[in-house]
């Protein structure tokens, strides 16, 4: 009958591969840094859970049984295996094929994705890369799920995260270009006047509307006349009504030409956004993923606009 794995001690196992390449117990006794009566109880053991005796002694040595002699290359080879993945070999990022799954709200889709792709394409031509947005991140589960790698944004919270301040990302109001605010300078009257264009990317789940909070301490109106759920369908909103919104500083300096809005010049209370790359546990000693987060973070900061000051 036939032993299951479950019922042996495998630590048993590297104990009868030492004894059958030492072929004495005296030194596999030493080289396992153990008594000779350790060995001779393990064997023992071993002999009980596999029906066999394994070893006899002959003289001052020992002789194998056929059973252990059948045993002895599985054994070593399973061993072999089971030490060169504890002893993993240095991340090669050209040889690299993983997929690596990160988590970017749109803004930085279209400022930092670009970045992070061009030096991927030149570093690691063979890895894979995922973007899903801020929704797709916490449908998933978050961080804990084993489905995203990397999220860059606002520091997450929950157990097992790492957080790695990355830099301060200021906002800024945009209206269309054309725009009767454009052109001189607002008045805080004025600017309480304007309606705006509010940005919730994951409906319903109450996240708090910062820009909402840094307008109420000012003591500045703030009418939001519409949501929606990207930066980019807000600009693109903006463009073609006389709706302002609150935006990346990164996005406008990027694509503000392109999509065709501009800085209001209004005193606009002043709201920063501290962007992290946060990470789970499962994830934070594995090379292959410090090379990408080390990948990741230089993009980013190569793509921040002067002025946002180091990382803190």
């Amino acid at each position: 009958m036939s032993t299951p794995i479950s019922a042996l001690d495998l630590n048993l196992l590297l104990m009868l591969h030492t004894v059958l390449s030492e072929r004495s117990v005296a030194r596999a006794a030493e080289r396992l840094h153990v008594t000779p009566s350790a060995i001779s109880n393990g064997l023992a053991r071993l002999r009980s859970a596999l029906g066999d005796p394994l070893v006899t002694r002959k003289g001052r040595g020992i002789v194998p049984t056929p059973r252990a002699l059948s045993l002895a290359p599985a054994i070593a080879r399973g061993l072999r295996e089971f030490e060169s993945a504890l002893h993993a070999a240095p991340f090669e990022p050209a040889s690299c094929t993983r997929t690596f799954t990160l988590a970017v709200a749109d803004a930085g889709q279209v400022t930092w994705v670009p970045r992070i792709a061009a030096l991927m394409g030149a570093e690691m031509p063979n890895a894979h890369l995922s973007v899903v947005g801020i929704a797709s991140l916490v449908a998933l589960g978050d961080l804990t799920s084993s489905q995203v790698d990397l999220h860059i944004g606002l520091a997450g919270r929950g157990a097992g995260l790492h957080i790695e301040p990355l830099m301060n990302e200021r906002t800024v109001l945009v209206a269309r270009v054309g725009h009767p605010a454009l052109g001189r300078r607002l008045s805080e009257r004025a600017l309480g006047t304007l309606r705006h264009v509010g940005v919730e990317m994951v409906p319903g789940k109450a996240f708090r509307d910062l820009v909402g909070v840094a307008y109420s301490r000012a003591g500045v109106r703030r009418e939001v006349a519409m949501t929606v759920p990207s930066f980019m369908t807000a600009a693109a909103v903006v463009a073609e009504t006389d709706f302002v919104a609150t935006l990346p500083e990164s996005l406008i300096a990027a694509q503000g030409s392109r999509l065709g809005v501009k800085t209001v010049d209004a005193p606009v209370p002043a709201h920063t956004v501290k962007i992290a790359l946060c990470w789970h546990e499962r994830t934070h000693a594995d090379l292959a993923a410090q090379g990408f987060r080390a990948l990741v973070r230089r993009a980013v900061l190569e793509c921040s606009p002067a002025g946002n000051g180091p990382r803190r």
